[in-house]
């Protein structure tokens, strides 16, 4: 009998809380307030149509990356690094890092990102870390900013989730009037149709201006033919010169002969196509301001030079680790719950691999400045105190 209940025991599986749920949109009038639907497409339909906006994500997610978490047991950091390299992240993926890449393009696409620490059967071990839909969950407000409640929409009606404690919700940049936080691409919609708008108008003069349309002109000389005459040429000279593009088309080269006064142009010839490269320019730069990456690191020539300026690297380095403190909280409250789950009442720190995105020759010049700064100061200071 011990036998099998073990292997029940084993057999158990784990559940998870968040599931899709069709959500009414009146959530305001129900208690609880959850993320648009219209507004979700829109910002997903952005990172498709602007590749540049995509980009900036996708490496803002990257350069974010490489994290650890630190514990003062030995045995204890031992089985959480174990932990934190091989916990199921879901869609075939592995480890803290693939639910942070997750969690934080969720986080900066739609404003917040929410996630679940799913126990296994037996509640004794987290089996996974999972990133929810945001449309899937609400906020519901109680009577002081710090009470909040995740809820699930049920029967058009927003339900509590049972385990609070094992739910990730981090908002990014959140405002004081609103429980969710700020997608990144607020910002972005006017001025990414005005985008849409000139490469649609490019592609449609491309078409118009590749795809070349003839205008053939037959004028009579002096009243010479009477009218049915007339139209029978014009006929004659419609078929020959059908059949000379048709020919072209397949390849053969065919002269069009025709007598009498005929005229051929090229329709649309004489218009100007309008210069797109200053207006798409100034789009791309407020796009490209938003994100804070540096032109060059998104394929965009717009200096003379590659390299990044020190200006620049500190800029982007302080928007990388303000994205880290914002992940901080979530990071450390994932390892404090294994901790415990386990048995191991230490507290945890997130460590965070350095980040370098300056010259190296540049840094050891600097350091070696300050150096001989420093040397010079005691020099100094010495000949004063003898003094």
């Amino acid at each position: 009998m011990a036998l099998l209940r073990k292997k029940r025991e084993a057999m158990a599986g784990v559940s998870t809380q968040i599931r899709s749920q069709a959500a009414l949109p009146f959530g305001l009038l129900t208690g609880g307030e959850g993320l648009g639907g219209p507004e979700r497409r829109l910002y997903r339909a952005i990172r498709e149509a602007v590749p540049v906006v995509d980009a900036a994500i996708g490496k803002l997610v990257r350069l974010c990356g490489g994290v650890n978490v630190t514990c003062a047991d030995p045995e204890g950091q031992r089985q959480l690094q174990e932990f934190l390299r091989t916990v199921p992240a879901g869609r075939g993926q592995r480890g803290l890092q693939a639910f942070l890449d997750s969690y934080l393009d969720s986080m900066l696409t739609y404003g917040q990102g929410v996630g679940e620490m799913v126990l296994s059967g037996d509640g004794r071990d987290i089996a996974a870390l999972l990133c929810a839909r945001v449309e899937d969950v609400c906020v519901r407000e109680g009577e002081t900013p710090l009470d909040f409640t995740l809820c699930t929409w049920h029967g058009g009606q927003p339900r509590p989730l049972p385990r609070q404690d094992l739910l990730l919700f981090t908002p990014y940049c959140p405002e004081a009037y609103s429980p969710y936080g700020v997608s990144l691409l607020r910002s972005m919609p006017f001025l990414t149709e005005l985008l849409g708008k000139i490469y649609r108008a490019m592609g449609a003069n491309w078409d118009r201006m590749g795809n070349v349309r003839f205008a053939v002109v037959y004028k009579p000389q002096g009243g010479e033919l009477d009218a049915g005459t007339a139209q029978e040429r014009s006929q004659q000279i419609a078929q020959e010169w059908s059949r000379a593009m048709q020919s072209t088309r397949n390849g053969h080269v065919r002269d069009f002969v025709a007598v009498g006064d005929v005229e051929i142009k090229v329709i649309g010839a004489d218009n100007q196509v309008l210069d797109s490269e200053v207006p798409v320019r100034q789009i791309l730069e407020q796009l490209v301001a938003k994100s804070g990456i540096p032109p060059f690191m998104l394929g965009l020539s717009w200096s003379s030079t590659e390299r990044m300026s020190a200006q620049q690297a500190d800029m982007l380095t302080s928007e990388l680790e303000a994205l880290r403190r914002t992940l901080t909280p979530a990071v450390e409250r994932i390892g404090r719950t294994w901790l415990r789950l386990h048995g191991f009442y230490c507290g945890c720190e997130a460590v965070w691999e350095s980040i370098n995105l300056q010259d190296e020759l540049e840094e050891a010049k600097a350091a070696w400045y300050r150096e001989q700064a420093r040397q010079l100061r005691l020099k100094n200071d010495a000949e004063e105190s003898q003094r």
